[in-house]
């Protein structure tokens, strides 16, 4: 267990040491500090990990949400469109005919599909994801990437 105090959140830190506690540091043996640098290491793990599932929980409850309405308005809106749509070949008919009103009313539906997709898919791409968390990954110190010279 380390000397100095730990608070809670990601990568939170302590106060600094102490005259006293450098003193008593520089006494410790290589062991004790590759201990402490381990459990630090360990923290500092865990806390991301956290992180990450709280970002992925939150963007997981938004996107539900989004198309659980999706889903909703949709059938919903399914019979009421459905009414309208029998009603526009019906009135389309007295001018062009039976056949001629359906394919009209079908090429305004397309329309409107093509519309939806793009703004869903626009709203869908929206999506957060972890933004926090990776901010806090790059600013894991170099020191742990043995390909990179520490500063």
């Amino acid at each position: 267990m380390s000397e100095y105090p730990s608070t809670t959140g990601a990568h939170s830190a302590g106060n600094p040491p102490t005259a006293e506690q450098a003193d008593a540091t520089s006494g410790s043996s290589l062991g004790e500090l590759f201990s402490d640098l381990s459990q630090n290491v360990s923290e500092l793990v865990r806390q991301e990990a956290e992180l990450a599932k709280a970002e992925i929980r939150e963007t997981a409850r938004s996107a539900g949400k989004g198309a659980g309405l999706y889903g909703g308005a949709g059938i919903a809106g399914h019979f009421f469109l459905l009414f309208l749509s029998l009603a526009a070949v019906f009135g389309l008919a007295n001018w062009v005919g039976y056949g001629w009103g359906a394919v009209i009313v079908a090429v305004v539906w397309a329309i409107i599909a093509a519309v939806m997709a793009v703004v869903a898919k626009k709203q869908f791409k929206s999506a957060k994801g972890m933004p926090q968390t990776a901010e806090t990954i790059k600013e894991i110190p170099p020191t742990f990437n043995p390909r990179e010279e520490t500063p």
